[in-house]
C-alpha cells in the first residue's frame, strides 16, 4: 500500500448508478505473481472519456470466496499511489483479507494506467538511474513524458471512479463494499459520492481526507520524524547509542544543503567501487519514506549515525533499495503525475507552501512544478466533499507521515456512519496487522454494530537498530 506520495482530489459529480446487468461478464482462470493457487481474471474495454468507445483494456482479477454460497455483496480493492495497480497488492489475500475472503469474493482493479490496464510508466535501469544527478534524473523523466502518446488528461480519479462502477455492472454485483489504501481511499469516496446506490460498505485505511493536498505533507511528516526523535531519546538503549542523534541529523542536512557530497563506495548490490552523488533532497526523500513503516523507521538512527561518523554505505544501500525492485511492481509513474498535476498542483497554492514548510517536502514542490509543466494536463476544478451514507470504517495508524489520525478525522465530517480505530504503534496501513484481518470481517457482516477496536493497542512497536547486526531481538 505504499506510494509514492498518495495524492488525488476530485470528487466530481457523475451519473448516478446504472441498473446492473442480468448476464455478468464470462471471466477466466489466471496465475498471477503473489499468489500461488489460480485466480479468476476479466479484461473489460473501457472508454478513455465517457461516449467514446471503449479503447482502454481494463485489468480485473477476482479471488473467489472460498466457502460455497459466497455472500452476494464483495469487496473491491483499490490500491494506493496514485499508480499502484490491483494486481500489486493480490498478496493482501493472505494477510489483510484472509478472514473476508472466507464468504466473500475479492476484486482487485488495476487502475487505468496502472498494473495491466495500460501502465503508464517510463523505462528504467536501477544501475544506471543511480548514477543520475537529481537534474539528470528529471530530465529523463521530461524526456519520457515528450515520448508518451497517453491522453493524460484522461486519466483522473474521476475516470477510475467510472472504471470501477463499469466493473461492477459486468460482474453482474449489486452492491459492493469498497477497500481502500492510502490514495484508494480518496477513489473510494469519490466512488461513494458518484454512485450512493451501488455502495454497501467503506472501509479506509490510511484515510486521505477530501481537501487535502500533497505534496502539503510536510507538517504531518515533520512530525512523523519529531516523534521518532522523541522515541529514541525516552529509549535507554536508543539514547544511549545516539545521544546527539536530532543533531546529527540537523549536520547532515545542513551539510549536503552546503553542496552536494561525492561518495567512493561498493556498490550494495554489486561490491564494485563507485561513485555515488549524495544530496539533501536524496537524503530527506529517503528519511521520508522510511518514516511510512515504523520497522523501517526505527532503523534510521543507526543509518543517520553512521552517516554522520562517514559510513554512508548502509544509507545509500537503503536509498537503492526501491530501484533493486523497480521492475514489475513499481508505481506507475507518469499515472502518478497525471493525476497530482491536474488534481494537487493546482490547489497548492504559495500560501499553502509557506504554511506547511518543512525539510522533508521542500524540494517536492518545486521539481512537481517543473514536471507538471511538462505533463501539460488541464487543472481540474475541486468540488466540495457531499456527505457519504454508507456505513464507513476508517483505520489510522497514530505514527502514520502522510495520512495521519486526523486526516481520517477530516474525512469523517462527511460521513453519516463513520467509526475511526487508530492503532498507536502502526504507520502507513493498517489493515493487515494484529487483530485488523478480524476487525475487517466484523465490520463487513455487521457494518451498523460498534466495532471495538482495543486489540489494536496490542500491536507491538518495532525495536530500534542500534549496529550493523540489525534490530535489536
Amino acid at each position: 500500500m505504499k506510494s509514492i506520495l498518495f495524492l488525488g482530489a476530485l470528487l466530481a459529480t457523475l451519473p448516478a448508478a446504472a441498473a446492473t446487468p442480468a448476464a455478468p461478464a464470462q471471466t477466466r482462470s489466471c496465475h498471477l505473481p503473489g499468489v500461488e493457487e489460480a485466480l479468476r481474471c476479466l479484461t473489460l474495454p473501457v472508454p478513455l472519456e465517457p461516449g467514446k468507445p471503449a479503447t482502454l483494456n481494463l485489468h480485473v482479477t477476482i479471488a473467489p470466496a472460498l466457502r460455497q454460497g459466497a455472500r452476494p455483496d464483495p469487496l473491491f480493492v483499490l490500491a494506493g499511489g496514485p499508480g499502484e495497480a490491483g494486481s500489486d497488492v493480490l498478496p493482501l489475500l493472505s494477510t489483510a483479507f484472509r478472514r473476508v475472503r472466507a464468504t466473500r469474493d475479492i476484486v482487485f482493479i488495476d487502475q487505468r494506467g496502472t498494473g495491466l490496464s495500460g501502465k503508464l510508466d517510463c523505462p528504467s535501469d536501477s544501475d544506471e538511474d543511480a548514477q543520475l544527478s537529481d537534474l539528470e534524473a528529471d530530465a529523463a523523466l521530461r524526456r519520457c513524458i515528450a515520448a508518451s502518446k497517453a491522453p493524460f488528461a484522461a486519466y483522473t480519479t474521476a475516470a477510475a471512479a467510472r472504471d470501477i462502477e463499469a466493473v461492477r455492472r459486468a460482474l453482474g454485483f449489486g452492491r459492493i463494499n469498497l477497500w481502500g489504501g492510502s490514495y484508494g481511499t480518496r477513489l473510494a469516496q469519490a466512488y461513494a459520492r458518484a454512485y450512493p446506490a451501488g455502495v454497501r460498505t467503506l472501509t479506509l485505511d490510511a484515510v486521505a481526507a477530501p481537501d487535502q493536498v500533497i505534496p502539503a505533507g510536510g507538517h504531518d511528516a515533520q512530525a512523523a520524524l519529531d516523534r521518532l526523535f522523541a522515541q529514541c531519546a525516552s529509549d535507554a538503549a536508543c539514547a544511549h547509542a545516539y545521544p546527539n542523534l536530532r543533531g546529527e541529523f540537523d549536520a547532515l542536512v545542513a551539510r549536503l544543503d552546503a553542496g552536494p557530497l561525492t561518495l567512493n563506495l561498493p556498490d550494495p548490490r554489486t561490491a564494485r567501487q563507485v561513485d555515488v552523488t549524495m544530496t539533501s533532497a536524496r537524503l530527506l526523500d529517503t528519511v521520508r519514506n522510511m518514516l511510512y513503516s515504523p520497522a523501517d523507521a526505527r532503523r534510521l538512527p543507526f543509518l543517520v549515525h553512521s552517516a554522520s561518523a562517514g559510513r554512508w554505505q548502509p544509507f545509500v544501500a537503503r536509498r537503492n533499495l526501491a530501484a533493486d525492485f523497480a521492475a514489475e511492481g513499481a508505481p506507475a509513474t507518469l499515472l502518478h503525475l497525471a493525476v497530482v498535476c491536474a488534481e494537487d498542483m493546482p490547489r497548492f497554492t504559495p500560501a499553502l507552501a509557506a504554511a506547511d514548510a518543512s525539510p522533508l517536502t521542500r524540494t517536492l514542490a518545486d521539481r512537481l512544478k517543473g514536471l507538471c509543466r511538462a505533463m501539460n494536463v488541464p487543472a481540474v476544478p475541486y468540488v466540495a466533499p457531499t456527505r457519504i451514507a454508507a456505513p464507513a470504517l476508517l483505520l489510522s495508524g497514530a505514527l502514520d507521515p502522510v495520512t495521519p489520525p486526523r486526516r481520517a478525522q477530516d474525512a469523517a465530517r462527511f460521513m453519516a456512519k463513520a467509526q475511526l480505530l487508530t492503532a498507536p504503534n502502526v504507520g502507513h496501513g493498517v489493515s493487515q496487522l494484529g487483530c485488523a484481518p478480524r476487525l475487517l470481517r466484523a465490520f463487513l457482516d455487521r457494518p451498523e454494530a460498534s466495532i471495538d477496536g482495543a486489540c489494536l493497542n496490542e500491536i507491538p512497536a518495532p525495536t530500534f537498530q542500534l549496529g550493523s547486526a540489525g534490530p535489536q531481538p
